[in-house]
């Protein structure tokens, strides 16, 4: 079996591959990590034919909607998964063929409802349901003490002590561990009673996940990320620099219309020398009306350079080929000094 291991923060991440038929499987990829994947599968001569969530992410992006989408790809997870997207749902006991390889499928509940972990030669991708030195939490939307307590102790622990455990998490920096040093050295399957373990859990104390609201929403529908629809505005949009505006401002360049795309207010407190101000939220309903010439250059402004990053692909997507965002944006102008003017 080829094997890849992907970090990503504490996010881990699988490319297993059959090194006889050139075919491989994608497990719990992170969205930041596209290009390695396909870097890496490149490197051994691999095509990925599934891409696999071990269950639904609540704290980070899974990359699995995008890869099938550039790849013609099946997306694979346990069928309780309520994604609508899914391709294939995947039942306990049943295999996943690639090449010569079979993943395995287990269904493990208690992290979430849709919790898998997958066996494949002498591994074992065990998702969140175990983690070293810790188990998956279980206060996230559809976690259940009682479930992980049964799928740890009745299914997980059972199975060959010798067989290496690979998370989808990992804050330590190590590989791997086996499943007989978890029994041994994981201080949350020292409590084996039910009721202990299950009080255990349920007193943790967890902080939420930074993400949490967004990742379950992308997750769970397949919708884009804020962090994606700014790097997709961002391929289509050149950009400006602080020091190139002052320049222009100051050689008193008739050939750039200067658009502030923030609020009134903030408009008001300081704004660049010329900027005109038509906030982001109007800009559709009120494009023809302040912009009647399409072939005019548009440098779009805002904060910190993202909305106006958004506004700029937005101009370009209805006619304003010449259209631009300013790099830096407001807070680096006046981090660098340069005049504003209040109204």
């Amino acid at each position: 079996m080829l094997f890849e291991q992907v970090a990503s923060g504490g996010c881990r991440s699988y490319l297993i591959g059959c090194a006889e038929s050139c075919a491989a499987a994608l497990i719990d990829p992170e969205l930041s990590q596209i290009d390695r994947y396909l870097a890496l599968a490149a490197r051994h001569s691999l095509r990925i034919r599934y891409v696999i969530d071990t269950h639904t992410h609540a704290d980070h992006f899974s990359a699995t909607r995008e890869l099938a989408r550039r790849l013609d790809v099946p997306i694979a997870m346990h069928q309780a998964s309520p994604a609508p997207f899914v391709d294939m749902r995947l039942g306990d006991g049943e295999s996943v063929v690639v090449g010569q390889l079979r993943i395995n499928v287990m269904h493990t509940p208690g992290h979430t409802r849709d919790s898998m972990c997958l066996h494949a030669e002498n591994r074992l991708f065990t998702g969140d349901t175990l983690l070293m030195g810790a188990t998956g939490r279980t206060d996230l939307p559809t976690g259940d003490p009682e479930a992980l307590h049964d799928s740890l102790f009745n299914r997980v622990l059972k199975l060959d002590p010798a067989l290496e455990v690979y998370p989808a998490h990992e804050y330590k920096n190590r590989s791997h561990s086996t499943i007989a040093q978890e029994l041994e050295q994981n201080p949350r399957l020292q409590k084996r009673d039910r009721g202990e373990f299950v009080q255990m859990m349920r007193n943790l104390n967890l902080s939420m996940p930074t993400h949490l609201t967004e990742a379950l929403r992308t997750n769970l529908s397949g919708g884009k990320t804020i962090t994606q629809l700014l790097a997709e505005a961002a391929a289509v949009v050149t950009f400006m620099s602080l020091a190139e505006l002052k320049s222009r401002i100051d050689a008193h360049d008739t050939d750039l219309v200067i658009l502030d795309v923030r609020e009134r207010d903030a408009y008001a407190a300081g704004h660049v020398p010329g900027a005109r101000l038509l906030p982001r939220g109007q800009l559709e309903l009120r494009v023809n009306e302040e912009l009647p010439d399409p072939t005019i250059r548009i440098l779009t402004v805002c904060e910190f350079g993202r909305v106006s990053t958004l506004a700029a692909a937005t101009l370009r997507q209805i006619g304003f080929q010449r259209a631009i965002a300013l790099d830096g944006g407001m807070k680096g102008w006046r981090e660098a000094g340069y005049p504003l003017v209040s109204s």
